[in-house]
C-alpha cells in the first residue's frame, strides 16, 4: 500500500524527533520528559499545594531560631578543602566570633560551612546549620548542634533565616550560591527592606576584582548604584579584621547584637 503524503510527513517528523533526542544529554532528556508528562493545569494545581510545605519550613525555622541569640552568618564554597587557607581562616573567624559573644550560622554543608561550624563548635558556641537538600554536593557537617540543624527544600525560605537571625555576614570565597546570598543581603539593605548590618568580604585576592568592577562599571561608568552603597561592604584579609568590622559596627551605634 502506498503511503499518503500525510503519513510520510508524520514519519519524517518522528524520525527527526528521535534524531534530536539522541543529541540530548541525559539531563536535557529528563527536562523534556518532565514537561511531556505533565500539562500546565497539573503544574498549577501542584504549585497550589506546595504552599503548605513552604509554610512548614518557615514555622520550623522560626521555632528553632527564635531564641538563638546574637549570631553571625558565614558563607563560602562547599568545595573548599580542609587544607585550604580559606578553610582555616573561616574556622578562626568562627572561633573569634564565639569568644566575642556570637554564635555562628552557616549553610550546614561541607567546605567553608563546615569550617565555620567547626570553629564555633570547638569553642563551645552556638553552631547552627541551615542545610539545603540538593541532588549533589550538600550534606550536613558533623559540627552542628543537633537541635540547630534544619533542612530546607526551598532556597528562599533558607535565605530568610540567614537574614532574619544574623547580626552580620562574613563572606568567604565561594561560587554562585555565595554571590546569591551576598547580593540578596545587599539588595535588602540598599532598598531599606531590612535594617543595615555589617557585611564583610574576606580575601582581597579573591574579591578585589569584583569590587573593582562594581566601582568602575556599576558606579562610575553606568551610575547604577550610589557612592553610599559602597559603604555597605567591607573588604578585609584577616580573621582579626573581619571580627573587628562587626564589633566596631555595634560599638559605633552603641548597640548590643540582636537589638
Amino acid at each position: 500500500m502506498q503511503r499518503s503524503e500525510t503519513q510520510t510527513t508524520q514519519q519524517i517528523s518522528k524520525d527527526l524527533t528521535k534524531r534530536d533526542e539522541l543529541l540530548l544529554t541525559p539531563d536535557e532528556m529528563r527536562i523534556k520528559e518532565a514537561f511531556q508528562d505533565r500539562n500546565w493545569n497539573e503544574v498549577k494545581t501542584a504549585d497550589s499545594w506546595v504552599i503548605f510545605k513552604v509554610m512548614a519550613e518557615f514555622v520550623e525555622g522560626f521555632d528553632k531560631l527564635a531564641q538563638i541569640g546574637p549570631c553571625v552568618s558565614i558563607f563560602g564554597s562547599a568545595r573548599t578543602k580542609s587544607e585550604n587557607p580559606y578553610y582555616k581562616m573561616a574556622e578562626e573567624i568562627a572561633a573569634k566570633l564565639v569568644r566575642h559573644g556570637y554564635g555562628v550560622i552557616t549553610g550546614g554543608g561541607p567546605g567553608i560551612m563546615e569550617a565555620g561550624n567547626k570553629g564555633a563548635y570547638e569553642q563551645g558556641g552556638k553552631s547552627v546549620g541551615l542545610n539545603i537538600k540538593l541532588p549533589f554536593e550538600q550534606h550536613s557537617n558533623v559540627y552542628i548542634d543537633p537541635d540547630k540543624n534544619i533542612n530546607f527544600d526551598f532556597f528562599f525560605v533558607r535565605k530568610v533565616m540567614f537574614v532574619k537571625y544574623a547580626q552580620g555576614f562574613v563572606v568567604m570565597p565561594g561560587g554562585m550560591g555565595t554571590l546569591d546570598e551576598l547580593f540578596e543581603a545587599l539588595t535588602l539593605i540598599q532598598t531599606k527592606k531590612i535594617a543595615r548590618f555589617p557585611i564583610v568580604l574576606v580575601g582581597k585576592t579573591y574579591w578585589q576584582g569584583l569590587m573593582d568592577w562594581i566601582v568602575n562599571v556599576m558606579l562610575n561608568e553606568e551610575h547604577n548604584i550610589n557612592p553610599e552603597d559602597m559603604k555597605l561592604i567591607s573588604l578585609v584579609d584577616t580573621p582579626t579584621e573581619a571580627v573587628k568590622v562587626i564589633d566596631d559596627f555595634y560599638d559605633k551605634y552603641l548597640m548590643k547584637p540582636n537589638f
